[in-house]
């Protein structure tokens, strides 16, 4: 079986990888891409770490069950489907799904820390970073956070200014320069999406 070729894609939170990553696979058969998220991989809430206000801070590496992470990584590696409940960030409104990754020629894994975690980084072909502007980056969590974790404007606001930037700005950011490939994100990524499916498809 011919190795699989794997793709990480980081960037901060905000950025729009999800939407990066959709655009992506609407060009590619289930057959030919595989992605994961590290969303997936969240360890539980009574295993994360709380501010000195209470709040859960779900943007420090220590919030991923990383050795899970690789462990399912490596079995899609091997030509094995991994199957995986979702992560629902405790949303009472949101019904966890089981979800099935196909082993597939091509695997895509993303998340803030898929290249900050270095035994992650070691199996990756080829290193995304997906970039936007600061103000562009917090319009979207705020947008996001509502609708898919229930948090309320003070508590996406608090968690961004507290949690998600201090982060981005000392551990996220700094993985730039060891990037193949960086994507601006501030207003459209078409053109950054024709010249990476053109060059996948070469990997299929």
């Amino acid at each position: 079986m011919k190795k699989p070729y794997t793709v990480g894609i980081t960037g901060g939170s905000g950025s729009g990888k999800t939407f990066f990553l959709q655009g992506l696979a609407s060009r590619f058969s289930p057959d030919q891409m595989c992605m994961v998220s590290q969303d997936h991989y969240y360890k539980s809430i009574d295993r994360q770490a709380v501010d000195e206000n209470g709040i859960t801070n779900f943007d420090l590496p220590g919030a991923i069950d990383r050795e899970t992470f690789r462990a399912d990584l490596l079995r899609l590696k091997a030509g094995q489907d991994v199957i995986k409940t979702e992560y629902t960030f405790n949303n009472p409104r949101t019904e966890a799904r089981q979800l099935i990754f196909k082993a597939t020629p091509i695997i895509i894994v993303e998340g803030l820390f898929v290249q900050y975690f270095e035994e992650i980084a070691s199996e990756l072909d080829l290193r995304l970073f997906v970039d936007a502007k600061e103000h562009v980056m917090l319009g979207r969590r705020i947008k996001r956070d509502q609708v898919e974790r229930g948090y309320d404007l003070d508590d996406t606001l608090y968690r961004y200014q507290y949690h998600v930037m201090p982060v981005y700005e000392s551990l996220i950011e700094p993985l730039k320069s060891h990037c193949d490939l960086i994507i601006p994100n501030n207003m459209s990524f078409e053109r950054a999406l024709d010249v990476l499916e053109q060059y996948l498809k070469t990997m299929v």
